[in-house]
């Protein structure tokens, strides 16, 4: 089984939309969106959720009424301004709340429990072109990591349960932490950039995390025409640095009114850009996965 993983550095760069032309090209895939803070693949691919699960993680307090003798010691000794009294009543705002677990160990009543924390939802799915993991952190939330790592777990189980041989999974932008946990386990990173200043240097950055991780890299320029200075110059990064240059996109309108149609590019019989889309996906099948012949 192989795992390609679309990132981008940042955002804007048409990574999703990229990402879902490849899951429609795609055959015998498992389709993973690993963007939990700002998922989006799904407005294209419209999956039918067929489960959903809640994704717990780390604690935070709760005051049990019960128990409570309002005694406000908690309050007291809270640093974030978590604690809050309403009509002698005395509650914690989750919001504030940093799990630090002070009012716990120190209320006299031991009234404060620490419940595990529900922090998201994800999903198995069933969308036109096969299987889909797909999730949703709730707004706040900082665990994205470990869901990520929990979507790529699960992913790998159904796919190999339903002997498929590949998995393409939508990743984040930037370097952190859901970056990471993309990239753990991945056989080829293919990033999407832009002609522009910040794109090469967030190209930069996120290939030199996954050299750090030794993962081949990939590079896929997205509306090269906008400044082909730059993505000449990109192209010239790309082979001084042993990354597969593998082909330069123009920019396109066709793409906006395909994703207003909520359809992917590819599905587009006439589209000129959906064609240089699946010579792009040859060569990532041909020379990167090995599925066809070199």
């Amino acid at each position: 089984m192989r795992e390609i993983v679309m990132i981008s550095g940042k955002g804007g760069t048409g990574k999703t939309c990229i990402t879902a032309a490849f899951a429609h090209l795609a055959d015998n895939a498992m389709v993973c969106d690993l963007d939990v803070d700002a998922p989006d693949l799904h407005m294209l691919l419209a999956p039918v959720v067929e489960e959903e699960h809640a994704f717990r993680s780390g604690h935070e307090a709760v005051i049990n009424q019960e128990r409570c003798t309002k005694c406000g010691v908690c309050a007291e000794l809270c640093r974030f301004g978590a604690v809050r009294e309403d009509q002698g009543k005395y509650a914690i705002d989750s919001l504030r709340c940093e799990g630090c677990k002070v009012c716990v160990h120190f209320c006299p009543e031991q009234a404060v429990d620490f419940v595990e924390k529900h922090c998201g939802l994800w999903f198995a799915s069933i969308m036109r072109f096969g299987p889909m993991i797909h999730a949703r952190l709730f707004p706040g939330e900082e665990t994205s990591g470990r869901l990520v790592a929990l979507l790529k777990k699960e992913a790998r189980l159904r796919a190999k349960a339903l002997g498929l041989s590949l998995i393409l999974c939508d990743g984040t932008p930037g370097i952190g932490c859901p970056v990471i946990s993309s990239l753990s386990g991945a056989n080829l990173a293919v990033v999407v950039t832009e002609p522009t200043p910040s794109g090469r240097h967030d190209l930069e950055r996120v290939a030199d995390l996954c050299r750090h991780f030794r993962i081949p890299v990939a590079v896929i320029v997205n509306k090269f025409d906008l400044n082909p200075d730059n993505s000449r110059a990109i192209e010239a990064y790309c082979l001084e640095n042993g990354h597969a240059a593998l082909g330069m996109l123009p920019y396109d309108e066709e793409v906006t009114r395909a994703m207003v149609q909520a359809k992917c590019i590819t599905e587009c019989p006439t589209s000129t850009f959906g064609n240089d889309l699946r010579e792009i996906w040859k060569k990532i099948m041909a020379h990167h996965v090995g599925y066809l012949p070199l």
